[in-house]
């Protein structure tokens, strides 16, 4: 058995990695001295980084990981806007273009997959567009389908914006933020494809939201039994109990006391125990949410942070939380206290310019 042991540590070296190391994806603005995609290897044991490889992209602000490729955004306000396949190797760390197709829309801005479909919000193009993927994870350009207005800021929600949609832990329903509407959009998953829910009078299905809400990113908890939905406008996480695809409001509570107007992520750690939310424009920082045992938040700290918090991620292991900080130039890395949620600045930034997605390779 120690034979074994030894032998499978060697393997594990030998090809790059160690059960502390984990590779990440960072997807960086080009507009301020970034390459574009950056590869790292993360260790979990020390919470270091170091830099692996990188690739030209335009404005990479978002990328995830699956069977090998990195699907990423060219977020661009314009016919250019693009989402991308790399054939990533992890060992490597490096990025070899595989497709570039039209994302259908201007500045796409998040992206999600369950494995037989690709989604692309494209915030600007105000639509949510489906790629059909193939055995091989090559995409095909499938349906596009508009988000409405409604809102009552004139400036921020005059036009229609989409700007994540995720799958439902069953399979079988796909959710997205119509930000400028104020509400949650409902697709079904099925033989069909991916098509608007309809209720029984033919209507498009949705959820409504608080006016002003501005509804941005979105999340389930781990066990499937919650949504929690990150209001940009409002500041606010509205609480939803899922129940076979329709989402059920439970309570909403304040997330951003400065009232900045720029809240962005919304992540669970691994245990499903804590939520947490980034804030910008007004001292930027992340609210920790402890989650109780009916799905409702209690608040247990702000942490301040760099300048303008985009996405963040929390390690598999739940052990830290890093956060990119576009206008600082820097990955912040928190270690993360598992009883009581509170994050600690270690000071082993990561530097690299206007960093805005941090994604896990595993």
């Amino acid at each position: 058995m120690k034979k074994i042991i030894i032998l499978l540590s060697a393997l594990l070296l030998a090809a790059g990695c160690s059960s502390n190391q984990i590779v990440m994806v960072v997807g960086t603005y080009t507009d301020s001295g970034s390459y574009g995609l950056y590869s790292y290897r993360f260790d979990a044991g020390s919470g270091v980084a170091s830099v692996m490889d990188s690739v030209a992209a335009v404005n990479p602000s978002f990328a995830i990981y699956r069977d090998r490729k990195v699907y990423s955004v060219n977020e661009i306000n314009g016919s250019q806007a693009a989402v991308e396949t790399y054939i990533f190797d992890r060992r490597r760390g490096s990025f070899s273009l595989e497709g570039h197709l039209p994302a259908a829309g201007a500045d796409p801005c998040h992206l999600s997959t369950d494995g037989h479909y690709l989604l692309s919000s494209n915030y600007t193009g105000g639509n949510l567009a489906v790629f059909a993927m193939d055995g091989e994870g090559r995409l095909a350009a499938s349906e596009v389908y508009a988000g409405s207005v409604g809102g009552p800021d004139l400036t921020r929600q005059e036009t229609a914006h989409i700007h994540c949609s995720v799958f439902s832990p069953d399979g079988t329903y796909v959710y997205a933020s119509d930000f400028s509407a104020d509400r949650i959009l409902r697709f079904d998953v099925g033989a069909a494809g991916i098509v608007p829910s309809l209720d029984a009078e033919g209507t498009r299905m949705s959820f409504p939201l608080d006016s002003d809400y501005g509804p941005r990113h979105l999340v389930f908890s781990p066990d499937g039994r919650y949504f929690y939905v990150i209001g940009e406008l409002s500041g606010t996480v509205t609480s939803f109990r899922y129940d076979d695809g329709n989402l059920v409001r439970t309570g909403v509570v304040d997330a951003d006391p400065y009232d900045g107007r720029g809240s962005a992520d919304i992540h669970i750690s691994p245990d499903g125990r804590f939520l947490y939310v980034s804030n910008r424009l007004v001292n930027d920082g992340i609210s920790v949410f402890a989650i109780d045992a009916d799905g409702s938040l209690s608040f247990v700290a702000y942490q301040l942070t760099g300048i303008h918090p985009r996405n963040f991620n929390i390690t598999p292991d739940g052990r830290y939380l890093l956060c990119a900080c576009r206008d600082s130039d820097i990955i912040q890395v928190f270690e993360r206290d598992a009883a009581t949620g509170l994050l600690t600045d270690t000071g082993r930034n990561i530097s690299v310019p206007h960093p805005v997605c941090i994604e896990w390779v595993r």
